[in-house]
């Protein structure tokens, strides 16, 4: 079965007040992209789900996600910050697996704004060498994140304790649910793959992140729903068929449980502010 790639991607910053559509503040449904993001907040607080482990965030963190990892988060109008799209041709050498950094010394802050800051006034700017210069500064927040990653070990050798078992279980599931979720497999037959029972699993998500382990499934595949009715002209029944339901009427009431409209209305709907897809 084909996968419909997602629109071509390039550098972009965003205020994370943006990614909130229609004063929706809950951005909880499993998603991933085919691009690193860094998300820097300055301002509140919330909780994010990384690779089916839940963990809060605060201000002057930063959280990186690369591409391909299932994530979803929360939070309210009172948290402010940037959101870093990387693009998918940015030639850097970037963590695997995903980060939560917190640089504690205000040198590291001010670095990582300014970074920030120089990137969006040459992505603004109209001068010749404005899109070399800013994949330039690109680069030196690839190096200030290389910087944080060595700090952050060097602290949490000390202090974080290792995964815990359920942790490591749900890491496992969201690997194998990212790559398979087309698939129409039902969590029993995650669970099989992970040698487990689905009740074990159920409550290994539900300890590791609140959620169980069929809405982490649903989750993933109605957000790969809103993606391909948003990016393409696929017919609806096809979409369902793709995303494995049985019918496009099930898909349809699926849909609409979720997002409170039909898949229909949802690619009806006015296009409005471009809003990037977390």
């Amino acid at each position: 079965m084909s996968i419909i790639p997602e629109s071509p991607s390039r550098l972009r910053l965003t205020p994370i007040s943006r990614l909130a559509a229609g004063g929706r503040w809950r951005v909880e449904a499993m998603r991933s992209l085919r691009e690193p993001v860094l998300l820097w907040f300055t301002q509140g607080q919330g909780r994010i789900t990384i690779a089916g482990t839940q963990r809060g965030y605060g201000p002057n963190n930063a959280i990186f996600i690369p591409p391909g990892v299932m994530h979803g988060f929360d939070f309210a109008p009172r948290v402010q910050g940037t959101v870093v799209f990387f693009g998918r041709d940015h030639g850097l050498d970037l963590p695997q697996t995903p980060q939560y950094l917190r640089p504690r010394d205000p040198i590291s802050q001010k670095e990582l704004i300014a970074t920030l800051e120089a990137i969006q006034r040459e992505l603004e700017s109209n001068r010749s060498g404005s899109q070399k210069a800013a994949q330039h500064h690109l680069g030196l927040l690839g190096v200030w994140l290389d910087r944080q990653l060595e700090r952050e070990k060097q602290l949490e050798s000390m202090a974080q304790p290792r995964p815990g078992a359920a942790q490591r279980l749900v890491a496992r599931y969201s690997s194998l649910l990212e790559r398979d979720f087309r698939s129409n497999r039902a969590v029993a037959d995650y669970a099989e793959a992970l040698g487990i029972t689905p009740t074990h699993l159920t409550r290994a998500c539900k300890a590791a992140c609140g959620k169980g382990a069929h809405q982490l499934l649903e989750d993933r595949i109605l957000f790969e729903a809103r993606r391909l009715l948003a990016e393409t002209r696929m017919p609806i029944k096809d979409v369902a068929e793709m995303l494995g339901f049985n019918s496009a009427g099930y898909f349809t009431r699926a849909f609409q449980k979720s997002a409170g409209q039909t898949p229909s209305a949802f690619r009806k709907r006015p296009a409005g502010p471009a809003v990037p897809r977390i």
